[in-house]
């Protein structure tokens, strides 16, 4: 799998999450590593999300896994909290909103 090609798919699964009830500013910054190796993030701002393939310098959390690893996340299969405790996660910044990362991805889950 290449980078453009998991890009495309996370970003379409997270655009199915439901982030009207998230009235602050979220900002994370994911670093893919191994195969489709690359760096990507999503924002939530204004009650809208946003999701693009570039760096982001005023995040609030910076997360790096493989791309088997955000899949797993993504689609609920694996737990964000679990995958840090077992080192398949590592998370850099602010915790607090670095957790709200599994309200996003309960979100999408909600909504199907």
């Amino acid at each position: 799998m290449t980078y453009a090609e998991m890009f495309a798919k996370v970003k379409g699964m997270l655009m199915d999450a439901d982030v009207s009830d998230i009235h602050e500013h979220l900002a994370y910054q994911f670093n893919i590593t191994g195969e489709a190796e690359g760096i990507f993030y999503a924002e939530v701002k204004e009650g809208q999300l946003y999701v693009e393939p570039y760096e982001y310098f005023d995040r609030d959390a910076m997360f790096t896994c493989t791309a088997e690893t955000l899949f797993k996340l993504a689609e609920g299969k694996t737990d964000p909290v679990l995958a840090f405790t077992i080192g398949k996660l590592k998370v850099e910044g602010n915790i607090d909103k670095a957790l709200r990362l599994k309200d996003l991805i309960d979100s999408r889950q909600k909504k199907k």
